[in-house]
């Protein structure tokens, strides 16, 4: 499975994500940070469906609350997962994975809500805006590397380039990955280039930039 981790810029339209489609065709999955599709679902859902390309990220309900949801779209332009924040977890399967979401917070506040799914083989964790400090930093790639263990799956995580938490005069954009094993191949801050990761079942050592899991292996492009 081939997944574009994008780190893009807020807007209020989908050009970002459009050129990230364009950009990558052979790619299975585009994942984006919370909030990005703001009430563009209608158009997101077209473009998946044109471009053959599953949509994790998230949109917002403005006149519910939480306002915020996570989202998958499948590659039919279907909306095959949609769970509104601080609600239990809920899975998608996608060529033989089993996937699941977190927003933002939720890594700290509530963790993974697993109890009524049962094992995943992926979560993938759309962040809003970028960390307010450094010490927010490390405390949520630890929370994530612990979730990866614990779960015995893959977590990944991906913010906007822009925006601030509550007006902080410090953002840190961050993306990672992390291996079911708890070692973090993917670790990126203040780096907002989009990334591929390319996930293997096949339990076979990838001569390059690949770090094997349990049972899958997993490589970043650009590694570094």
């Amino acid at each position: 499975m081939k997944i574009i981790i994008g780190q893009p810029k807020l807007e209020q339209q989908l050009l970002q994500l459009e050129a990230e489609l364009k950009q990558h065709p052979d790619a299975d999955v585009l994942f984006f940070p919370e909030g990005y599709l703001n009430q563009n679902v209608k158009e997101a859902s077209r473009l998946a469906a044109a471009h053959g390309t599953m949509i994790v990220s998230g949109h917002r309900r403005l006149n519910e609350r939480p306002k915020d949801r996570s989202i998958i779209i499948n590659k039919a332009g279907e909306t095959v997962l949609e769970k509104a924040k601080y609600t239990a977890a809920e899975v998608v399967k996608e060529q033989d994975w089993t996937i699941s979401t977190l927003l933002c917070d939720e890594l700290v506040l509530q963790g993974f809500r697993n109890e009524n799914i049962g094992r995943v083989d992926m979560i993938m964790h759309s962040i809003g805006v970028g960390m307010f400090s450094e010490v927010q930093y490390t405390e949520w790639m630890e929370e994530a590397r612990q979730m990866a263990v614990q779960n015995q799956c893959i977590v990944m995580g991906t913010s906007h380039a822009d925006g601030s938490y509550r007006d902080s005069e410090i953002s840190i954009p961050i993306a990672y990955c992390i291996a079911p094993d708890g070692q973090v191949v993917l670790a990126s801050r203040n780096d907002t280039r989009t990334r591929l990761i390319i996930l293997d079942k096949q339990n076979t050592a990838d001569c390059c930039h690949g770090a094997p899991g349990d049972d899958v292996n997993i490589q970043v492009v650009p590694s570094a």
